[in-house]
C-alpha cells in the first residue's frame, strides 16, 4: 500500500523575545501538503546536533525554504555584508550540508529562493549579493510597500532552457514568473545545470548533475499560490513523484 511521502521542510531560527524559535512560512508547508501530495516536517535549525543520516532515513523529500535572512558569506568566500544584513548562522550550518549529504543519498530536493542559493554554495557557488546594484541586471526585489498578491504577482519573464527538467515538466520556453530577492547567483557551482534564465542573464533555476533524483533551485516563489498556477504546480507535482517513489521502494 502506498503511503504519503514524509518531506522535510527546512526552519530558520529566529528570537521573539526572549526565547529562539524554529519558524518556517505557512505557505511553504502548504505547498507541500497542496503541491505535491506530501505530509511536511519541519526540520529544526539545530546544525550539528541533528544527526543527517538518521534524519534523511526517515525522509522521502526536502523542501529547502526562503527566507528572510541571508547566507553568510564566508561560506562561498564573499565580501563582509552591507551593514543591517540579515544572517542566520544557524540555519546555514543545518542546510548547507544536509544539501550535499541529501544528494548523496538520492532524497528529492527542491530549493526555494534561499534554498536555491544554498543549493548553489553548498556545491561550491558564489552569490551578488545585492543584484540591484549591478547594471547588467534589473531589480528583482518586491516593490517595496506593496500587497501580498502585488508582491507575487508576475514580474518578469523566465527563459526556460531547452533539455532540462523545467523543458521535460512541460514548462513553455516562457513563462511569467514573480521576483522576490534580492542576491543571486554570481558563480554556478561545479555539477549543476542551467535551467531557466532571467531575461536579463540572472540565472533563476539549475538542477543537480548526475543526481539519482529530483534535484531543482528556483529563484522565485512557485510555492505561492500553488494551485492557481500550473507551471508552478508541475514543479510540485514532480517533486511530490519523486518523493513518493522514494516513500514506496520496496
Amino acid at each position: 500500500m502506498s503511503r504519503l511521502p514524509i518531506i522535510g521542510v527546512t526552519a530558520c531560527s529566529k528570537q521573539i523575545g526572549l526565547h529562539p524559535y524554529h519558524i518556517v512560512g505557512d505557505k511553504y508547508v502548504r505547498a507541500v501538503v497542496d503541491g505535491a501530495g506530501g505530509l511536511p516536517l519541519i526540520i529544526p535549525a539545530l546544525g550539528d546536533l541533528l544527526d543527517q543520516t538518521t534524519l534523511l532515513a526517515s525522509l522521502d523529500g526536502l523542501l529547502f525554504t526562503g527566507s528572510p535572512s541571508n547566507i553568510e558569506p564566508q561560506h562561498y568566500q564573499g565580501p563582509i555584508s552591507a551593514p543591517g544584513s540579515h544572517h542566520d548562522p544557524a540555519r546555514d550550518h543545518t542546510t548547507l550540508p544536509l544539501i550535499r549529504a541529501a544528494v548523496a543519498a538520492g532524497v528529492p530536493l527542491l530549493g526555494i529562493c534561499r534554498g536555491f542559493q544554498e543549493l548553489n554554495v553548498a556545491f561550491g557557488g558564489s552569490l551578488h549579493q545585492a543584484v540591484h546594484e549591478l547594471e547588467t541586471f534589473m531589480d528583482h526585489r518586491e516593490p517595496p510597500g506593496a500587497t501580498l498578491e502585488l508582491q507575487y504577482a508576475p514580474s518578469h519573464a523566465l527563459l526556460v532552457q531547452p533539455g532540462g527538467v523545467l523543458a521535460g515538466l512541460g514548462l513553455p520556453a516562457q513563462i511569467q514568473v514573480n521576483s522576490i530577492h534580492g542576491q543571486g547567483v554570481e558563480r554556478l557551482a561545479p555539477g549543476l545545470r542551467i535551467e531557466a534564465l532571467a531575461a536579463d542573464g540572472l540565472i533563476e533555476a539549475f538542477s543537480v548533475e548526475g543526481a539519482s533524483t529530483f534535484s531543482l533551485g528556483v529563484q522565485w516563489h512557485p510555492e505561492w499560490q500553488v494551485r492557481a498556477n500550473p507551471h508552478y504546480l508541475a514543479i510540485f507535482h514532480a517533486f511530490g513523484d519523486a518523493c513518493r517513489a522514494r516513500a514506496n521502494q520496496c
